[in-house]
């Protein structure tokens, strides 16, 4: 039997993944750090203003790296941005085979701590990051963080 009353409407489902390519030149780092926001809106993911922040910091230091580091060996990355009930990961993907490491900081160098700055960011969300080799003998690099809903 269907019941025909003021039936509160369910939310849309912001879960799913989504994925990408762009060239690794140093357009796509802000092309793709839109493009990631502007999913997050789409799709209503409840995010608060300070894992928004970092989520896109994270995503300009990955694609920033694979494009400063990887573009000989991998003319193409891959954004790929994963949303669960109560996390998000972002992870970008390269076909060099090299395997980063954080730096530790040194306020000499004007440079190289993207990794380390991804590395605390998701440590203060309560979140993780890694690095996996792929099948093609490239990596992914990865951040999930927890989604902090809004009751």
């Amino acid at each position: 039997m269907e019941s025909r009353g003021s039936v509160p409407a369910r939310p849309a489902s912001y879960e799913g993944v989504w994925r990408f390519t762009a060239p690794a030149v140093d357009v796509s780092v802000p092309q793709s750090r839109h493009a990631v926001r502007d999913l997050l809106d789409r799709q209503g993911v409840p995010l608060g203003d300070d894992t928004l922040q970092g989520l896109l910091l994270i995503v300009s230091e990955l694609v920033t790296n694979a494009v400063k580091h990887a573009a000989l060996l991998s003319p193409e990355l891959a954004v790929e941005v994963a949303i669960g009930a109560d996390w998000i990961r972002v992870s970008v993907e390269d076909n060099h085979p090299y395997r980063p490491t954080a730096l530790e900081t040194d306020h000499a160098q004007t440079g190289g701590r993207g990794l380390l700055l991804v590395r605390e960011i998701t440590a203060e969300a309560g979140g993780t990051c890694d690095v996996e080799h792929t099948a093609g003998g490239g990596k992914i690099i990865w951040a999930a963080l927890p989604l902090r809903t809004q009751l």
